[in-house]
């Protein structure tokens, strides 16, 4: 059967339920018995068939799947009966006609509950055909009693074919306990899961709390695992604002939802102020964190979007899947590199972009000390490059991607990446453009993190390598620093160096833990966790400030202003030009040496003090 011959069977079904209601609302005004004058009623069905199937039609009432209705479908209902009953009121005044009006308010209550119950009884209909599940089906407690957890347990009654069955629900709320959802049973605290898990053969625990904290996750995933059950979650509560939860939704428990991150919220207006309609060029587009803002851009319909990087895999991975989802974007991807400035000047001459995001670097940092030339060529010099040309072409904004190891940098790519902000902050002073860059910390599942790196350890069977047992990082999720990035450049003024707030640090070897845990194998049985010793240019701790800096608060509570020392123009060239020297000669590793007076806060790692003291032996 076609969709255009179940319509028409609908709008059947429907003008014959409207037919009895109209004799039905006779018969009960009347009390039991038709008038003899009915039939000079009977002209007026035609008028009022065409004006409930009219506002039905208008209504959508016939492209909904009555399978899921719910109470949305009967406001739906409800509205459409109530205007066709209006106007046709209007058309019994507008015309001078004699009808009862209590047969119109008796007609209208009658169509809503003969109407509407045919729609819910075709549902009740569709759910007893649907298979019911057998003994061998899958055993599920949802953790979880609130909107959430009835959500997802509406979810899978929708979908018996998958022979799940929900066993019952756990909640905190002691209020709640031994009352009933849909028939489903809460069975008590989440402390009574392990003793649930046993009774009643559970295979799956699906955490339904949006708002639960990183450390209730755990203690919930923890309960959990001492019964080897699967363990899956519900997303934040911002991923289902829409009240829709769908079975793909419901995913494995990752070390992201320990953390217990709070949601990011963005002001969407600032930011479709600056990218609705216009053409954005983002650098490093093909990284972990340039593609993901390429993916928040696209939600705001610019004009164009330019995705620029040096990695082809990368750019055709992020040009398929924009593609993909926004079909009328207009997409240009360049393979290409900062470092060449001739391929930009081309870039910034033909697409004239109006905002740069400008997240092309070198990031690793136990490579760039061993490869100091190649940070300074792309951190300081494809900046410089970027930055300069973007200003020559009248760029609008140009947002620089920066990192908490520019404070106090102990490494060769902290000390780069100051001296790119330091470049920004001078543009700034002499351009119309607004050039501000944006720290944070590191960012988690980004490619070469740690995450992956103890993923692939775990898969190997370990150990799982920390460097050091203090040692403590700031994260965040790729989404939220991208979002939190695309917000500060609705903010800048030009010339700030925003810091983006991290929360608590967290200790790598306490994410090394939950990984091996969340991957269902204990520490110092299944898998081993080393102590390698720190890297060359590595710190303990991380710092998003140094001590002669301080922040100013912004209107958005997770971005501030670091208060930084006036740059000095004259040092800041004269430096440029002696590293650009350096580059283009045999003695380019002496390059640390620039580095050191230009970033005065710059200590550099022991494998650099040799050049540092050659250096002062000779002058």
């Amino acid at each position: 059967m076609t969709f255009n011959k179940k319509i028409f069977f609908c709008i059947f079904g429907d003008v014959i339920l409207i037919l009895l209601t109209f004799g039905l609302s006779f018969y009960l005004r009347f009390e039991g018995a038709l008038p003899q004058n009915f039939k000079m009623y009977t002209p007026l069905i035609l008028p009022l068939v065409f004006l409930k199937v009219g506002s039905f039609i208008l209504n959508n009432l016939y492209k909904k799947a009555w399978r899921y209705a719910n109470v949305n479908e009967l406001i739906t209902i409800v509205q459409s009966l109530t205007i066709a009953t209006v106007l046709f009121m209007c058309y019994i005044f507008f015309f001078r006609l004699s009808f009862p009006r209590s047969v119109i308010i008796l007609d209208w209550m009658a169509s809503i509950i003969l109407i509407s119950g045919s729609r819910f009884f075709y549902r009740a209909l569709s759910e007893f055909k649907t298979p019911v599940p057998n003994r061998n089906a899958k055993k599920v407690l949802i953790v979880g009693a609130g909107d959430a957890g009835e959500l997802v347990l509406k979810e899978f009654n929708k979908h018996k074919e998958l022979n799940t069955r929900i066993v019952g629900f756990v909640d905190d709320d002691s209020s709640k306990h031994n009352m009933e959802i849909h028939g489903i049973k809460v069975l008590g605290n989440r402390t009574s899961i392990p003793a649930l898990v046993d009774k009643y053969n559970i295979s799956e625990v699906i955490i339904a709390i949006p708002s639960a904290s990183g450390k209730e996750i755990k203690e919930i995933h923890q309960l959990c695992n001492s019964t080897a059950v699967c363990v899956k979650i519900l997303p934040g509560v911002y991923e289902i604002i829409n009240g829709d939860v769908s079975l793909s939704q419901i995913r494995e428990v990752q070390v992201e939802d320990l953390l217990g991150r709070e949601p990011v919220h963005v002001n969407m207006n600032e930011i479709a102020a600056y990218l609705t309609s216009n053409r954005i060029l983002i650098t490093g587009g093909g990284g972990s964190i340039g593609s993901e803002i390429c993916r928040q851009v696209a939600k705001f319909e610019p004009e164009q979007l330019i995705i620029f990087d040096i990695s082809e895999n990368n750019v055709y991975e992020i040009d398929l899947e924009l593609k993909n989802k926004f079909k009328e974007l207009n997409i240009v991807s360049i393979i290409g590199s900062v470092r060449d400035s001739l391929k930009l000047e081309q870039v910034f001459r033909k697409y004239r972009p109006d905002v740069v995001f400008h997240a092309a670097a070198h990031k690793h940092v136990p490579l760039m000390e061993y490869n100091p030339e190649e940070a300074i060529k792309n951190n300081v010099f494809g900046t410089k490059n970027v930055a300069e040309i973007a200003a020559k072409y009248g760029v609008e904004r140009f947002v620089m991607i920066s990192t908490d190891k520019a404070v106090n940098p102990t490494n060769i790519m902290g000390a780069s990446k100051r001296v790119a902000e330091m470049i920004v902050q001078d543009l700034a002073k002499k351009s119309k453009t607004k050039f501000v860059a944006v720290r944070f910390g590191n960012v988690l599942a980004s490619r070469g993190s740690v995450i992956p790196l103890f993923r692939n350890q775990i898969l190997a069977g370990g150990p799982v390598t920390v460097t050091h047992p203090e040692i403590t990082r700031y994260f965040m999720t790729i989404p939220e620093a991208s979002q939190l990035v695309i917000q500060a450049g609705a903010i800048g003024k030009g010339g700030e160096v925003f810091v983006l707030d991290m929360g608590r640090p967290v200790k790598i070897i306490d994410l090394a833990r939950d990984l091996i845990e969340l991957s269902g194998l204990k520490v110092g049985e299944d898998i081993e966790i080393k102590i390698s010793g720190l890297r060359p240019g590595e710190k303990l701790y991380e710092e998003l400030l140094s001590d002669k800096e301080n922040t100013v608060a912004t209107k958005h509570k997770r971005i501030m202003v670091a208060k930084l020392d006036e740059v000095n123009s004259d040092l800041l060239n004269k430096s440029l030009e002696h590293m650009k020297h350096l580059l283009n000669s045999s003695m380019s590793h002496h390059i640390v040496k620039v580095l050191v007076s230009l970033v005065v806060t710059y200590k550099p790692a022991d494998l650099h003090l040799s050049v540092l003291k050659e250096e002062k032996s000779i002058s």
